[in-house]
């Protein structure tokens, strides 16, 4: 039994170093090939109009009587009148070899707003997916993502302006669903997906489907994507329709233009509208960018202020980095074809004007 012991004792002895020399290459390799990342961001501003309502008016006759609220342009996120906060942006990412998966979480009004339609116990998830790359050319996703329409983004680090777009605004803003992401040749892509009605992003309530293609084509100097969605949003056998084009491209090495056109119709309710997003750097840290978009609801109705209404939206915004920290200044103009705002007199009128100061830092 003592000569057995010893054998044994010997072997482990032995086979030791090289467990943990086989444990060791193994841990090198697994680190040489997954990475985990953390990323996100902070935004904070303040808003005031020149010519519109900054605060709650109530009737000098009837004290308890409000007949006017602060105004603000009718698209997300930057409304909130004086200091106000966005939201707290973080994003958990791993990826190993050939899968991986993304978490976004928000906190915050302006998350809240971006994931409207979900459960008050899981509205901090923007995004939560998991991928799949077969080879170059082939990867799927499976989850919750945000939109390939459009021009800007739920996130402000990844839009020049701070306040958004009506085009952005009403259009969606997350799916779930399953994608698959092609890659053609080193400049053409494409995408399609099957996914739940647009912003459902827990679950699908209703038991009907959407489906999205994309087709696109980049190089040094670019970018331009042609995007689809298609299906019925709700118990109603009513298809919702978009087409949408983004592109923008470096026309020199200091100035930039961008471009986003749309058209979405559910049965004779919906809009259309451009928008041209000409942007100039100054300096490594400063640069000016302008939004002008053009938003027409549709004769049968539209999402924001009623059938047949036009707006214009003027954005011009100044963007300062110094290492995380982007400052952003901006003047905004919206003017309406009806009487929608309240100006200081407590008289309706058809524009309004109004500054943002935003911070945003970027980790």
């Amino acid at each position: 039994m003592k000569a057995i012991t010893t054998s044994k004792l010997v072997k482990f002895l032995f086979l030791l170093p090289v467990a943990f020399t086989t444990s060791s290459l193994i841990a090198q390799e697994e680190e040489a090939t997954s990475t985990f990342t953390i990323s996100g961001s902070v935004d904070a501003y303040f808003r005031t109009n020149f010519n519109g309502l900054n605060k709650e008016e109530y009737s000098s006759a009837e004290p308890d009587l409000l007949i006017g609220s602060p105004q603000a342009p009718a698209s997300s996120f930057a409304n909130d009148p004086g200091f106000a906060i966005g939201m707290a942006n973080v994003i958990l990412g791993y990826e190993r070899d050939k899968v991986g998966f993304v978490a976004d979480l928000v906190f915050g009004p302006r998350g809240e707003d971006a994931v409207f339609l979900s459960q008050p116990s899981t509205n901090i998830v923007n995004q939560l997916y998991a991928y799949y790359k077969v080879n170059d050319a082939l990867k799927f996703t499976l989850g919750n993502w945000n939109t390939f329409l459009g021009y800007e983004v739920i996130s402000p680090v990844g839009n020049f302006n701070y306040s958004t777009s009506y085009m952005f605004s009403y259009g969606p803003f997350s799916h779930t669903g399953l994608k698959a992401d092609f890659s053609f040749d080193a400049h053409w892509t494409g995408m399609l997906a099957v996914m739940n009605p647009t912003d459902y992003t827990e679950f699908n309530p209703i038991g009907k489907y959407s489906f999205g293609g994309q087709l696109g084509y980049s190089n040094a100097y670019g970018s331009a994507f042609l995007n689809l969605i298609y299906g019925e949003q709700s118990l109603s056998d009513d298809a919702l329709f978009q087409i949408d084009l983004t592109t923008g491209w470096d026309l020199t090495e200091t100035f930039y233009l961008g471009f986003n056109g749309t058209y979405q119709d559910t049965d004779g309710i919906g809009f259309y509208g451009a928008a041209l997003y000409p942007q100039l750097s100054l300096s490594d840290n400063f640069g000016l960018g302008l939004r002008a978009e053009y938003f027409k609801e549709l004769e049968d109705g539209g999402p924001v202020y009623g059938a047949d209404v036009r707006a214009l939206d003027f954005t011009l915004t100044g963007s300062y980095t110094v290492g995380g920290l982007i400052i952003k200044p901006e003047l905004r103009l919206d003017s309406i074809s009806e009487d929608v705002f309240l100006n200081k007199d407590l008289e309706a009128t058809d524009n309004l004007s109004s500054f943002v100061l935003a911070a945003i830092y970027a980790f």
